[in-house]
């Protein structure tokens, strides 16, 4: 009987989804101790992982039977892909399905921020609303305004159809031309230099790798206008955080909103106590359907794959 390791509660039947396997499923909303996940991944032939659980060469070295890696995320820097593929093991992650889930809450980020929404929600929360007056929360429209995406894929295309709602000025910068991209959301290519210091908003939707680590670090924010604000929903480590608390707390720019972190999950000490920044905890992909459906896919990768030999078509 196939064993699966499924790392962390879903919000899915997993256990009746996977009926005539062998499952260990920590039921927990917490990440499996390493020394735990180590030892029930031994006889394991699949894993479900979340993008907390390092699947990396001393894991697959000790799962001798392992045949499948499914992660619950589009990215998947925390499995080592290639020494995985090299023991020719599959390696898959949920791509598609939380594209437009995920673009909603970059808009809802960046609409928060420019908006001033949670500062206004704790200072009515406070007691301190006496009244209307003329000068309270001012913040900044995005009508018309320019936006720039970092990571014209699938979520960046998606979140600029976001933008066009509101007349957005949307371009884009990257190591190549998205030209179908270009066509359905009339976005233009600008040179790096260009779209950092011209865009009222910078949203990064690009995942990790080693072109994109650290591309906004303090050299990037000096070089943004002073009321731009920065929206990250990609990755962590491509922000330097020191250096974005160093760039808000000096007004180098007007504010941010993150959803991913440098050293996820922890916090920039310094981001903590700062009003011009919103501070969300990866949820990304966190509605109902999405998660679901994306549990579903992980599943189904490893049954087709065990059970009929299918080449999951999520391989990355």
């Amino acid at each position: 009987m196939n064993k699966v390791v499924v790392t962390q509660k879903l919000p899915y039947p997993v256990v009746e989804k996977l009926s005539g396997y062998n499952i260990f499923y920590n039921d927990k909303d917490t990440q499996m101790d390493r020394n735990e996940l180590l030892m029930q991944t031994t006889d394991a032939d699949a894993i479900v992982s979340m993008l907390s659980d390092r699947i990396d060469k001393e894991l697959i070295d000790n799962a001798k039977k392992l045949k499948i890696i499914v992660n619950y995320a589009v990215g998947f820097n925390n499995i080592d892909v290639v020494y995985a593929k090299e023991k020719g093991i599959v390696v898959c992650n949920t791509p598609h399905i939380l594209t437009e889930t995920t673009a909603e809450l970059a808009f809802a980020l960046m609409i928060s921020v420019a908006r001033r929404v949670v500062e206004a929600d704790r200072f009515t929360r406070g007691g301190r609303f006496k009244g209307w007056t003329p000068n309270l929360f001012l913040g900044t429209d995005l009508y018309r305004k320019r936006v720039g995406i970092f990571g014209f894929g699938r979520i960046g295309q998606a979140f600029a159809r976001c933008c066009r709602g509101f007349e957005m000025d949307i371009v884009y910068t990257g190591k190549s031309r998205k030209f179908d991209g270009e066509l359905l959301t009339n976005a233009k290519y600008l040179p790096f230099e260009e779209f950092v210091s011209t865009s009222d908003f910078i949203v990064v939707t690009a995942p990790l790798n080693e072109s994109t680590r650290y591309t906004f670090t303090i050299d990037t924010f000096k070089k943004m206008k002073r009321d731009a604000i920065f929206i990250n929903v990609g990755r962590g480590p491509i922000v330097k955080e020191s250096d974005l608390a160093f760039a808000l707390k000096n007004h180098l720019i007007r504010g941010a909103g993150l959803d991913v972190y440098e050293n996820e999950p922890e916090v920039h000490p310094e981001l903590i106590d700062l009003e011009n920044v919103v501070l969300l905890p990866h949820i990304g992909s966190a509605t109902e359907d999405t998660r679901y459906n994306m549990a579903d896919l992980c599943i189904r990768s490893i049954r087709n794959f065990l059970e009929k030999g299918e080449r999951p078509w999520n391989e990355v």
